[in-house]
């Protein structure tokens, strides 16, 4: 029997991938359950994304991870969306269903790992008329989003191209109005309020000052750009406000450097990391992830910095 063959094989996708961390996350947890699984990333560009997709047919993959800048451009090739995926007009997990006809299923475990890991650091009760700052209008955005909508945030959608902002609210109302609660009984609240608004980039001070919480959903501080920060310059940041930045490498990123300074709390988007990948683990395998294991190499690959 030929092992290599056998062996299951999932990958990430996106442009970059240099500097994720799955793979070793991935095949760590694979390791653990001695499981005959292979996690790799692939860096595929916008104008290789479609034939990347359609390769999927040929059952090389059982499924595929989606990072930036896919997430929402990858919707068109897909067989079938999965309600979650809908609600926020983005995908981020893809399963390759059946073998003679083989269909893409795209979902999104980005919402379900970002609530999970946000709502450990909130405060309970959380105060009434919450404000939340989201920095970016892409398919992390979307999640976040989705998200901060049902918890009843009054959100801000920052972007520097007000179109987008204006497209992913509309998305996002459609999605918080038609589907039903889908977070494997996490979110169970349908009394969501939906208080969303655009917000111009060089705007950003205006709501900075009443923001309990702020979410990076850009990549902008990501590795190698470590000096790089999407906060702008001169603006302060609350001491009391949460900033979340979903970028998690480096583990303290300049927005979180700026955050500290200013004594708000800091979060890196290694716990969401982790969560959203223990969720595509258990739609690939039907098996629970071993959740430890992931961070232990999850961490353990980011300890160069």
């Amino acid at each position: 029997m030929n092992a290599q063959k056998d062996t299951q094989r999932v990958a990430l996708i996106g442009w970059p991938v240099e500097h994720s961390v799955s793979p070793a996350m991935f095949n760590a947890a694979f390791k653990a359950l001695d499981m005959s699984w292979r996690y790799d990333a692939l860096p595929v560009s916008a104008d290789d994304l479609e034939a990347t997709i359609k390769s999927l047919r040929a059952g090389q993959l059982r499924g595929i991870n989606v990072t930036v800048p896919h997430k929402q451009a990858v919707i068109p090739l897909l067989d079938v969306i999965r309600p979650e995926a809908k609600a926020v007009g983005a995908v981020n997990t893809i399963t390759v269903v059946g073998e003679d006809v083989p269909r893409l299923h795209g979902t999104n475990t980005d919402v379900l790992g970002f609530y999970k890991d946000l709502t450990r650091h909130l405060p309970s009760p959380r105060p009434h008329h919450s404000q939340a700052l989201i920095l970016g209008a892409g398919g992390a955005a979307r999640a976040a989003a989705y998200v901060l909508a049902t918890l009843g945030y009054q959100t801000f959608i920052a972007c520097r191209t007000p179109a987008h902002g204006l497209e992913l609210i509309r998305d996002v109302q459609i999605g918080l109005a038609t589907s039903n609660t889908f977070i494997r009984g996490q979110i169970d609240s349908t009394q969501w309020r939906m208080q969303m608004r655009t917000l111009a980039w060089d705007r950003i001070g205006d709501i900075a000052p009443s923001a309990t919480l702020i979410v990076n959903c850009t990549p902008v501080g990501m590795w190698p750009e470590v000096d790089q920060s999407p906060w702008p310059d001169g603006v302060p940041i609350s001491p009391d406000a949460i900033v979340y930045d979903m970028v998690y490498r480096p583990r303290q990123t300049r927005l979180l450097q700026q955050a500290l300074a200013a004594g708000a709390q800091a979060i890196s988007g290694l716990g969401m990391l982790v969560q959203q990948g223990a969720e595509a683990f258990r739609i690939w395998t039907g098996q629970e992830a071993p959740l430890e294991v992931m961070y232990a190499a999850a961490r353990s690959a980011l300890t160069d910095e």
